[in-house]
């Protein structure tokens, strides 16, 4: 399968770079492995139909920047991205309580979303990092009348953040 890529870098000093990419993807998803409800709990897995490979488009914007300071430096990484799919394999939790039915979707799936962290080291050893992540994940599907639906992923926060501090 084709997949084409492509990436430019711009580095006007060794402090900061930018990098644009995109491209197209697909892979095969090994359910058992990769969604771990198949293996929980007593519900039946049924696959609807011979699942097809998920495809992708995707472009992805990063900037990453240091700054040095007298008693250590700031580390910036932010990123946007968006991410077409088609194909995407999906389980169907809400139709039958007791099975999960795995099909692709008949439509298509977006994630998008912008991520920003932010490294502090000191020269005295402490060092602090700081993230988070805005997402919108969601898929269109047509409804018995062909009317596109969008709907939530579940279990993909709008945001999330991490925090560490060590020293």
């Amino acid at each position: 399968i084709f997949t084409p890529r492509l990436s430019f870098k711009f580095r006007p000093n060794t402090n900061h770079t930018i990098r644009l990419s995109g491209g197209n993807g697909y892979r095969v998803v090994n359910l058992f492995t990769e969604d771990h409800a198949a293996l929980t709990g007593a519900r039946e897995v049924v696959i609807a139909e011979k699942l097809k490979p998920e495809q992708s488009w995707n472009v992805n914007l990063n900037y990453v920047a240091q700054i040095d300071h007298k008693n250590g430096f700031i580390g910036i990484d932010m990123s946007t991205f968006y991410t077409y799919f088609t194909n995407k394999i999906v389980g169907d939790f809400n139709t039958d309580p007791d099975k999960i039915i795995y099909d692709n979707l008949k439509g298509y799936a977006i994630s998008k979303g912008a991520t920003l962290n932010l490294d502090f080291a000191f020269t005295n050893g402490l060092k602090i990092i700081l993230g988070g992540t805005l997402m919108d994940v969601y898929q269109i599907e047509s409804d018995s009348a062909g009317v596109n639906v969008k709907m939530p992923q579940q279990f993909a926060p709008k945001f999330s953040s991490t925090f560490t501090a060590s020293y």
